[in-house]
């Protein structure tokens, strides 16, 4: 949806863009600036910098220093710039995470984050039992297939997620579930249970479980999963490592910054 969005905007409008990173830039630079300065520095009138610094401002990404004065970098910028910190952070403190559980199950732990109607897995270790090689860090996955995927999906906002549900969803497996209200009725049990199964869901002899991980403020930023294979991760045992995997989770919310009462 946004690469099809991208592929539709105007030269105008790339334009704006442009610019208005390139005042961002301008004011990272050098501070306070006026809006004379950042017409020239961008090569246009007056105005056209007023609208543009008008946009960013509303946004919360400049701010006006007193009536008629100098523009500076606002606070909606730091609100950006912990996101990507935080993205950083959970890769980091994840990888440690996940190497202690991979050698408690034995079996391949993964932590995964949602972005653009997929999961990323963004750290990976494997347990001793682990039979398969790959590496899934960097790797997009489906959210409907994969028990990350799944616990991302109960976690997000509505409207986000009746909109990747009307999307067409893909048949991996003949157990994969592609019908919008049974998926639906699944991610309420998610929720409810505060974790996500998937029995040979993406690939066929293959299971794996997945639990919630908690950022500042208590927003769902990420999954982590446990996968084997299905004759040894049975669904007995999948019940059995939700707890491991749980506390697992619960120390890496600590970490960034996640407390309960």
């Amino acid at each position: 949806m946004r690469n099809q969005d991208a592929g539709n905007a105007t030269p105008s409008q790339v334009q704006s863009v442009d610019r208005a990173i390139s005042v961002l830039e301008l004011l990272a630079r050098n501070g306070e600036t006026g809006i004379t300065e950042i017409a020239g520095e961008l090569g246009v009138h007056k105005s056209t910098a007023s609208r543009l610094l008008s946009v960013l401002e509303n946004r919360g990404l400049v701010e006006q220093l007193g009536e008629r004065g100098k523009y500076a970098i606002g606070f909606g910028i730091v609100r950006l710039a912990g996101a990507a910190t935080g993205r950083m952070d959970l890769a980091k403190l994840g990888r440690r995470t996940c190497q202690g559980l991979a050698e408690t199950l034995g079996e391949t732990v993964n932590i995964a984050i949602a972005d653009d109607g997929v999961a990323i897995n963004v750290s990976q270790a494997r347990g001793s039992a682990a039979i398969t090689t790959q590496n899934w860090t960097g790797q997009r996955t489906p959210l409907h297939a994969t028990s990350s995927g799944k616990v991302l999906l109960a976690y997000m906002g509505d409207v986000e997620r009746k909109r990747l549900l009307r999307r067409k969803l893909e048949q991996f497996t003949p157990r994969t579930t592609v019908d919008p209200d049974e998926l639906t009725a699944e991610l309420e049990r998610v929720a409810e249970d505060g974790y996500a199964a998937c029995f040979e869901e993406l690939e066929l002899g293959m299971h794996a479980v997945a639990v919630p991980v908690h950022g500042p403020g208590g927003a769902v930023v990420a999954a982590m999963s446990a996968s084997g294979p299905s004759y040894r991760l049975s669904k007995q045992r999948v019940r059995q490592i939700v707890r491991p995997l749980a506390e697992a989770s619960a120390d890496l919310s600590d970490q960034l910054g996640y407390f309960t009462e």
